[in-house]
């Protein structure tokens, strides 16, 4: 064999370690650009509050962990079945995963034990969804040119469904996309050590990541391409997610039956409490409440839908191959009640998006001549349509710079405005010692979430420390400017607003604890001190003008 084909082989030869296949490909351009433009939003979400929940409680997730209390969180814990349901105090040593099993952190964890800040995770977030467009190039160029490889990976970075929760809070499924479009690969490529591998990393995602392994099993049966290892893949994936949800999660806390169920399944259980093997009876039993279910909403479901399919030029809704393999997760969102997982700009919409694409690329490596010249324009058309859409929709708030959040009323926070108070709002919140135990509004968890002991105020100020003992936090901190920007159109920044002045108000009038600092809308108030008299009367100066009688 001459030194010129060897050369042309190993040229050939798919490298994932490398970004050789890549090298003279604008798709490694576009992975660039989607990187940095993410980056470049989420640093700004970060700097201007923005960031909200979820993303102080990954953040305190992986700050405890670090410092040797593994998944650990009481922001955790307020969301939790006792907290809720039961009206406990948020405990500072909950576990985590009885809400959600996510041991794939733990790969994540030597990362941010470098660099522990929230930041961290936005930045791991972009770089797995930008690795994954990468591995589905290649997985793509498997069966498809050049040229319609690199539509499919332009797509990707463009999708609705991609650039609308990575433009938002850290959350678990962002691993999804990379890990599957790798089992995919390695399904192509009969790597089998790499396919299971990829699989087990998959469960270890959350407990409902095994439903897009479902649809993956069922795919490789109904089409007869290893029919064996779909019905090993299929069986894992149903073993695992019950013995966890029934056996491992329970052990940490009752969360999955007494509040995942309820708030998402409740409709069949008649709102009672009940294990996922009860639920999955209940809804078998009741077949009529399933399509009425399915079929509710209708408009809203169908638009959910055309909203995965846009950017792929509606290939996925023809491709029946794209149907089975995103079959699982589109049944378990279109069965859960509630708005949430029918955003597309929230994290549930992630759990489709690596069965649809792939099932593009079944369609297009059988119909390779379809893609001329109008198919082009028309796909160009969908995909600038679904960028639009992504813009216009104002995901998670992170372009409140550029898209007023209301029309009527008028509801826009200029940039500058935004960063100046964030500004204030710091040196605020620096006056906080980093240990000491704090409430706080929303948009200011997560940049003090790197501590032990923290609760959204106003719906506790209270905890249970370690050794189980009710303790009231030493610090509470509260962004009434921000309630105040969003109060005249959103009802829930309109009562936050008024619940936030009364508490603090009876706060004050027991002596519990006295205003510290306020500033710019930014009150800082610490447990048993007073309040010096030109504070109170810029206090009471400001309740007059905002606190509504009831």
């Amino acid at each position: 064999m001459s030194s010129g084909v060897r050369l042309k082989m190993a040229m050939n030869r798919s490298n994932l370690l490398t970004l050789r296949p890549f090298a003279k490909q604008p798709i490694l351009a576009v992975a660039m650009l989607f990187a940095a433009c993410c980056l470049l939003l989420l640093t700004y979400r970060h700097y201007s509050l923005y960031s909200s929940y979820d993303q102080g409680i990954f953040n305190q997730l992986f700050w405890n962990s670090a410092h040797g209390r593994l998944f650990e969180s009481s922001l955790s814990s307020v969301l939790s079945a006792d907290v809720v349901h039961q009206g406990a105090i948020p405990l500072v040593s909950y576990r985590h995963l009885g809400q959600h099993f996510n041991p794939i952190f733990l790969l994540w964890l030597p990362l941010y034990a470098l660099f522990p800040f929230p930041a961290t995770l936005s930045v791991l977030q972009v770089v797995l969804i930008a690795a994954a467009g990468l591995v589905l190039y290649a997985l793509a160029r498997q069966s498809l040119a050049p040229a319609l490889s690199g539509a499919i990976g332009v797509s990707f970075y463009g999708a609705n469904a991609v650039l609308g929760p990575t433009l938002g809070n850290f959350h678990d499924y962002n691993p999804l996309p990379l890990l599957l479009f790798s089992l995919f690969l390695a399904l192509e490529k009969r790597w089998w050590v790499l396919f299971w591998a990829m699989a087990l990393l998959t469960l270890s995602v959350r407990e409902d990541a095994g439903v897009t392994l479902l649809s993956v099993g069922a795919y490789l049966v109904i089409s007869r391409r290893q029919w064996r290892v779909g019905l090993a893949l299929f069986a894992i994936a149903v073993t695992y997610i019950l013995l966890l949800t029934t056996v491992v999660m329970p052990s940490f806390s009752p969360d999955v039956s007494q509040r995942m169920i309820v708030e998402r399944f409740g409709q069949y259980t008649g709102g009672k409490a009940a294990t996922p093997v009860e639920a999955i009876g209940a809804m078998l039993l009741q077949p009529g409440q399933i399509l009425a279910e399915i079929f509710s909403r209708f408009p809203k479901k169908l638009s959910y839908l055309v909203d995965h399919w846009l950017p792929l030029a509606f290939v996925p809704a023809i491709a029946a191959d794209a149907w089975l393999l995103a079959a699982f997760p589109f049944l378990e969102l279109l069965l859960m009640r509630g708005e949430t997982p029918l955003s597309i700009n929230i994290r549930y919409a992630t759990l489709a998006v690596p069965g649809l694409f792939y099932g593009a690329i079944l369609w297009w490596s059988q119909h390779p001549k379809a893609f001329q010249v109008r198919m082009k324009r028309f796909w160009a058309v969908c995909l600038a349509l679904s960028l639009l859409f992504t813009v216009t929709s104002n995901p998670n708030r992170t372009l409140s710079f550029l898209i007023p959040d209301s029309i009527r009323p008028w509801v826009y926070v200029p940039p500058l405005q935004q960063l100046q108070h964030a500004a204030q709002a710091r040196t605020v919140m620096a006056q906080i010692p980093p240990q000491a135990s704090v409430a706080a509004t929303t948009y200011l968890i997560s940049p003090l979430s790197s501590r032990q002991a923290i609760v959204r105020f106003p719906t506790s100020i209270q905890f249970r420390n370690e050794a189980q003992q009710t303790e009231k936090v030493a610090y509470i901190i509260v962004d009434l400017w921000q309630l105040q920007q969003y109060q005249p159109a959103f009802k829930l920044e309109r009562n936050l607003l008024q619940r936030s002045l009364n508490l603090i108000d009876q706060l004050l009038k027991t002596q519990e604890y006295g205003i510290q600092t306020f500033q710019d809308g930014v009150v800082l108030l610490q447990r048993s001190i007073k309040t010096e008299p030109g504070i109170a009367a810029q206090w009471q100066a400001f309740t007059k003008r905002n606190l509504t009688t009831p």
